[in-house]
């Protein structure tokens, strides 16, 4: 993990990156759902889930936004601070054996309504399964400071 100042300034819209891919495990589904609580049939119960379409165990979607957000985490800016997540999305099932990874996009650059010293980027988070289908998509807003203050 390195460290590089990226200023409001400096982000393009239309600039894109990809992560390397992460294969989702047995053990993530045991380690998340004992994390969360979440320990309903269609995570955890193998032959409940041959009942469901596709035969198997589906991901919990918030596991594979925490595992897809985490692969993003190559890069420290220090004058970019995280403000959360809009339009968060579970497009499409991720099973055991699946292997995710993560576009990023910059999609939109704005003021920041309450200060003037930052504003505010919008990157496209989309994680893709091994087939590039979009399983799951958000928004992730950052501010971040301006050159000239």
């Amino acid at each position: 993990m390195g460290e590089q100042i990226i200023h409001f300034e400096d982000y393009r819209i239309g600039d894109e990156r990809m992560t390397t891919g992460r294969t989702i495990t047995e053990t993530d589904f045991v380690v998340h759902a004992g994390h969360t609580g979440d320990f309903f049939p269609h995570h955890m119960d193998a032959e409940f889930a041959k009942t469901l379409p596709g035969g198997q165990r589906i991901a919990h979607g918030t596991m594979v936004f925490s595992i897809g957000v985490g692969l993003t985490a190559s890069l420290i800016n220090p004058v970019a601070f995280s403000y959360g997540y809009d339009r968060l999305r579970f497009v499409r099932p991720v099973h055991i054996g699946d292997t995710i990874r993560t576009r990023v996009t910059i999609s939109s650059k704005e003021d920041d309504p309450k200060r003037k010293h930052v504003g505010r980027v919008v990157e496209r988070c989309e994680v893709l399964n091994q087939r590039n289908e979009v399983v799951l998509a958000a928004d992730h807003i950052l501010i971040v400071e301006r050159k000239s203050q």
